[in-house]
């Protein structure tokens, strides 16, 4: 298991279309993936989960991977989030 601390800096948060993207990257993986705020842990590969968090930008998340893909889970996922969401006017 795989535990990591990032900050979301990218101007939605995780609403809407990045977390689309971040849901999609976390199911491309048969690794366990669940992301923290605060005290509520949800399922990464669930979009309501995610949405749930309302994390905005700013707010620092835990990322949580288990599995024999995990260090593969992480570094993408960080790297998205780290990347906005390649989001061209935001980066």
């Amino acid at each position: 298991m795989i535990i990591d601390k990032i900050v979301v800096n990218n101007k939605a948060g995780l609403h809407a279309k990045p977390a689309s993207l971040f849901v999609q990257r976390a199911n491309d993986f048969k690794s366990e993936i669940y992301i923290k705020k605060a005290s509520t842990r949800v399922n990464a590969k669930s979009i309501m989960g995610v949405m749930i968090l309302a994390v905005q930008k700013g707010d620092e998340i835990e990322i949580e991977a288990s599995g024999d893909d995990e260090k593969k889970a992480m570094e993408q996922l960080k790297l998205l989030i780290d990347n906005k969401f390649n989001f061209a006017d935001e980066v």
